[in-house]
């Protein structure tokens, strides 16, 4: 169904290639003979009899010295201090201190797309290889003394605001999909393996919870308070993290900055403990960095610094990025705030993740990751996954008369004009390290047309003057065809930095208007960026034949937009978010309900909630082929008591009645798995092109339920479809996990009744009865 499993093995055998592996240059407690003694390196106990072992023979000022993402290690018991904090969100970066290319073998590191891109994808497969890859590389910097065994990646928070300036980093707005691709990113980078819950490295879920803002207006991370109700906190702000625990089996959680419900995040002892108690979760939770001391400082939740660490590690968190708590947790004891074995916990946990990471013990020499070295970074099956990743990421989001793709023996001459087209540095977006190697749009589009022209237009991305105008008319008048590439980049759109405006920045849409009236073709116009853009006058503009959003394409973005453009690759990816119109921006960033209320003129958020006029609306995506869906095979009726499973309604009243409507708790039903449904769908590919593209399945209640999604997503596939033919494709449905929503006190709820599933114009109702 998708066309990475080739990838997927290339990745693999890479991975097992270690010819020119540096030496491990870090050190194993265990391996010397003075520690090898301590009952906390016999391999014969079980992680956690060796992790509580090794806890007992620490001082206490040996403990606390644990307790920063820096941790000082035991010199006395043999045991080297350790970098927890290392970033990989889309290729291993060097944003925290564990990853270092400046000294060492390794320079760089691939840099695959920006989540929001290969999200658009839609595809598991693809999600899984890339982390994988992620990994190689990652273990293989570790493995040559560069870069640490913990990281924290991926982000899971939920695209809720399209002003968001770290929503690039996020698989998009829909909960079903930020849980999926986060279950994909950990299974792929951990590499679980053997008992006790080993694994080659460590990924975390981050920002727990409810974290979306950055500073919009008066609001800033640090001391916002996200006011969340239980409905949304149960289907759409939990979910990532709960699949991202009980599915992916991540080892680590970080807690955010922002308050919920006027209590700090990492102090929300019920909404950590709830991770360990009803997810699983066995792992360690670290606090974003400096979270622990803006409680006080900032926050002024608590009286004291010390205070601030007593609520925090009795509410579950076990370390502190930054030295708050190497500074603080000593007095916090000696005034009878914070106990030692408040302490206890915690480094039982973070001492459990280091054993199952096989950082206490002998480098193992038959287990193929500790052979990794410098050859498996900046591989070229690593590069071909990233281009993979752009070609199915990438969306056509308008092509007029089929303009696209370009004939190259009709292209003689094009211009590329935006300050974009000739920047490397723009491709990678937040959270990039040093990239192989960058080609940039103009170097990549040379390759095919070798008289390609470039001209900047703006200054810079933020285009606040037109003194580069006349370069670009002139450009764009003497060539074939015109591509102008405008958007965004971290200018406007970072960590630490929200959008204010939907539109392109400054000049951008003058400068697209300029060169559109002096061409001898209508134009291409290709937007970069992680966070939708208001482009209603280009989507309605004749001059503007064909749009394409191409994200932030990493390092080989180069290379793969001319492949699209010219047709070797057919464009099939859909948009993991709502493209809103700037109209959108009067609604305060600070309002977290997801429903709309009509009452205030809330028009509510992302697709499965907003009323209000879209730009291009969630999953759309356009193709050079056009395909056709037919529903051939789906139950038109689920009985719940006449299930071949006994009990499956645990308890009576099997059904609640409220407001003429009848739906079952989905904790009363006794086996979600039995009602797990399949539902075949034939895709045709009407056009004259082969492609590849995302199929999504929807599903409505008939009639709605009051606080029930518009729609939600409940199912997709990758499909690879020849021209002129047609392929069958499967989809489980679990209507517990995906046709469910939250109630008003925060509990799901399955409706009773009518369901409509929905792929492209194809419509299939199915009877939900008690």
């Amino acid at each position: 169904m998708s066309n990475v499993p080739l990838l997927l093995l290339l990745v693999v055998a890479s991975a097992g290639a270690g010819d020119g592996a540096a030496p491990a240059s870090n050190a194993r407690p265990c391996a010397s003979p003075a520690a090898s003694a301590y009952p906390f390196c016999n391999a014969t106990l079980p992680f956690p009899a060796r992790a509580r072992a090794l806890v007992s023979l620490l001082t206490l000022d040996e403990k606390i010295a644990q307790l920063s993402n820096t941790a000082a290690g035991a010199p006395r018991l043999g045991v080297p201090p350790f970098e927890w904090w290392s970033e990989s969100l889309h290729g291993v970066c060097d944003n925290g201190p564990g990853v270092n290319f400046s000294s060492g073998p390794v320079r760089s590191a691939t840099i695959f797309p920006q989540v929001i891109l290969s999200a658009a994808a839609f595809n598991r497969s693809l999600w899984r290889a890339a982390a994988r890859a992620i990994a190689v590389e990652a273990r293989a910097m570790h493995n040559a003394g560069q870069a640490g065994l913990t990281f924290w990646a991926p982000n899971i928070n939920v695209f809720r605001d399209p002003r968001w300036g770290r929503g690039q980093e996020t698989p998009g707005e829909d909960p079903a999909v930020v849980s999926a691709y986060s279950v994909e990113y950990v299974k792929g980078f951990q590499r679980d393996y053997g008992e006790e819950g080993r694994m080659m490295l460590s990924a975390c879920c981050k920002h727990y919870i409810a974290y979306d803002l950055e500073k919009w207006r008066g609001f800033t991370r640090y001391t916002f308070n996200a006011k969340v109700n239980a409905q949304d906190m149960e289907d759409t702000y939990q979910p990532p993290f709960k699949s991202c625990i009980q599915e992916g089996r991540a080892s680590c959680l970080m807690c955010s900055y922002n308050q919920v419900n006027g209590v700090p995040a990492c102090a929300r002892k019920d909404i950590l403990q709830r991770a360990r108690d009803e997810w699983g979760f066995q792992g360690y939770i670290t606090s974003d960095c400096d979270a622990v001391a803006i409680i006080h400082e900032n926050q002024t939740y608590t009286a004291s610094d010390e205070d601030s660490i007593a609520v925090v590690l009795k509410a579950g968190m076990d370390i502190n990025c930054g030295s708050f708590l190497i500074r603080h947790t000593k007095s916090a004891i000696e005034k009878g705030k914070v106990q030692e074995e408040d302490i206890n916990h915690a480094l039982f946990n973070l001492f459990s993740v280091q054993l199952r990471l096989g950082f206490f013990d002998k480098t193992n020499e038959n287990q193929w990751f500790t052979q990794l070295g410098p050859n498996n970074v900046c591989t070229t099956e690593h590069r071909e996954l990233a281009a993979e990743a752009v070609r199915q990421g990438t969306v056509l989001l308008k092509n007029d008369n089929g303009f696209l793709p370009l004939k190259r023996s009709e292209v003689g001459h094009i211009a590329l004009i935006g300050p974009a087209a000739n920047d490397p540095y723009i491709l990678g977006g937040d959270y990039t390290g040093v990239p192989c190697h960058s080609t940039t749009f103009v170097k990549g589009m040379q390759a095919y047309v070798p008289k390609t022209t470039f001209a900047a237009g703006c200054k810079d991305v933020p285009c606040n003057s037109t003194d580069g105008f006349g370069e670009a008319i002139e450009a764009a008048k003497r060539a074939d065809v015109v591509v102008l590439i405008a958007g965004l980049n971290l200018t406007e759109e970072t960590e630490d930095h929200d959008r204010v405006s939907l539109l392109l920045p400054g000049r951008q849409m003058d400068l697209i208007h300029t060169v559109a009236s002096v061409t001898k073709k209508p134009v291409v116009l290709v937007l970069m960026g992680g966070g939708p853009v208001d482009v209603s006058f280009a989507k309605h503009d004749p001059r503007i034949a064909s749009i394409l959003w191409i994200g932030y394409p990493g390092e080989v973005g180069g290379n793969v937009l001319p492949e699209i453009l010219f047709g070797k690759y057919n464009p099939g990816g859909k948009l993991p978010i709502t493209w809103y119109p700037e109209s959108f921006t009067a609604v305060p960033m600070d309002d977290m309900n997801m429903r709309a209320d009509a009452s205030r003129g809330y028009p509510g958020r992302t697709y499965r909630f907003y009323t209000g006029d879209v730009v291009y609306g969630f999953g759309y995506g356009l193709s050079y082929s056009k395909y056709s869906y037919s529903i051939l095979q789906a139950p038109k009726k689920i009985s719940l008591s006449r299930s071949s499973v006994p009990d499956l309604i645990s308890r009576k009243p099997a059904y609640t009645r409220r407001d003429g409507v009848d739906y079952v708790q989905v904790e009363d039903i006794a086996s979600c798995e039995a009602l797990q449904f399949p539902v075949h769908i034939s895709v045709s590919n009407d056009g004259a092109m082969d492609g590849s593209h995302a199929v999504l399945l929807f599903a409505s209640s008939k009639p709605s339920f009051p606080g029930s999604p518009i729609k939600q997503l409940v199912g997709f596939e990758r499909v690879h479809t020849a021209a002129g033919r047609s392929t069958d494709v499967e989809i489980t449905v679990d209507p517990c996990k995906l046709m469910s929503f939250a109630n008003t006190e925060g509990t799901r709820v399955l409706f009773l009744g009518t369901h409509v599933l929905m792929v492209g114009d194809e419509e299939h109702e199915l009877l939900i009865e008690a």
